[in-house]
């Protein structure tokens, strides 16, 4: 019989944090005095945690799915796949470091209960978070908010609850490059958020350095919007008007019988900029092919290299 809830959670080197992690989950989810399971999703990690996670499903093989990649596919990806190996009617996915509190699972289970097919935990307090951390998070939010087709949130991670409907329309977009969140603020369906204080990091090393983050705004822009393309096609417009507008400004001094603009350094910065113009459409043009090109050698998302469940 498939369990009444599932809990996914990616285990990247979290060798200090995971047995405690299951733990908690655990006693949150007995306390609801229904079915559960906790999907753990091995990804390529290169610490202890594999064999702490074999160990946690020899204690308790009832409840704990195992999933061992083969290697590190990612943190979004990941995501997927436990989603893609949870049996529950509703699913949390939540991460391992326990930075967002498995005490907040019964709060996004009662707005499932109301009858809202996702529920997403929102950031209300943020604890042991620089300055810089906190205000680069925001302007991911708003840059994304402003590019993207999307509605995403404002402090609203993956930190969340899908109902098994909402899950499954989920399932059917297999695109490589993944923003969760995202992908899950597009399929739509009824839709609220749950505050919470998210705790700072006790151990190990956050895994969304800026770097990373960066690239998940590429993904969120790229795979919702189409603006850096238009973007584009307005500099090359703007480019070709001011060579026009310079173009003309030189003949009325030529005829006006003044010496026209001229010599090596406007002709070089002219260059620059047209070169440069270029070089920045080629760019972006680039990672649309690039996407594509991903997309058509339709490999799979992921590869799983031993699952761990008792059936």
């Amino acid at each position: 019989m498939n369990p009444r809830f599932s809990v996914v959670a990616p285990v990247y080197n979290e060798e200090q944090l995971v047995e405690k992690f299951y733990q908690r989950v655990r006693d949150v989810m007995e306390g609801l005095g229904k079915s559960w399971e906790l999907v753990l999703i091995n990804d390529g990690c290169r610490d202890k945690s594999p064999e702490l996670m074999d160990a946690i499903h020899a204690q308790d093989p009832e409840h704990v799915v195992i999933l061992h990649f083969a290697r590190n596919f990612g943190h979004q990806i990941a995501i997927t796949a436990g989603m893609d190996h949870a049996r529950g009617d509703a699913v949390v996915v939540i991460d391992s470091d326990l930075q967002d509190p498995p005490e907040v699972i019964p709060d996004l289970i009662a707005k499932w209960r109301e009858g809202y097919e996702v529920v997403y935990a929102v950031r209300a307090e943020r604890e042991g978070e620089t300055w810089f951390k906190l205000f680069t998070a925001r302007l991911f939010y708003r840059i994304i908010q402003a590019l993207t087709d999307v509605v995403i949130p404002m402090e609203a991670g993956d930190f969340r609850l899908l109902d098994r409907n909402a899950l499954e329309a989920l399932k059917r977009m297999r695109e490589r490059h993944r923003f969760v969140r995202a992908m899950v603020s597009w399929i739509g369906f009824r839709q609220i958020g749950v505050p919470y204080k998210r705790h700072a990091r006790t151990a190990g090393e956050t895994k969304y350095p800026f770097r990373k983050m960066f690239r998940l705004a590429l993904d969120a822009i790229t795979g919702f919007s189409v603006f850096p393309l238009k973007l584009t096609q307005w500099f090359g417009m703007a480019a070709v008007g001011l060579g026009i507008l310079l173009a003309l400004i030189l003949l009325v001094i030529r005829l006006g019988g003044a010496a026209p603009l001229a010599g090596q350094g406007l002709t070089a910065s002219l260059v620059l900029f047209m070169g440069g113009v270029q070089l920045l459409g080629i760019g972006i043009l680039g990672e649309y092919v690039g996407r594509i090109y991903d997309e058509i050698r339709d490999r799979p998302l992921y590869i799983v290299r031993e699952i761990k469940r008792r059936e």
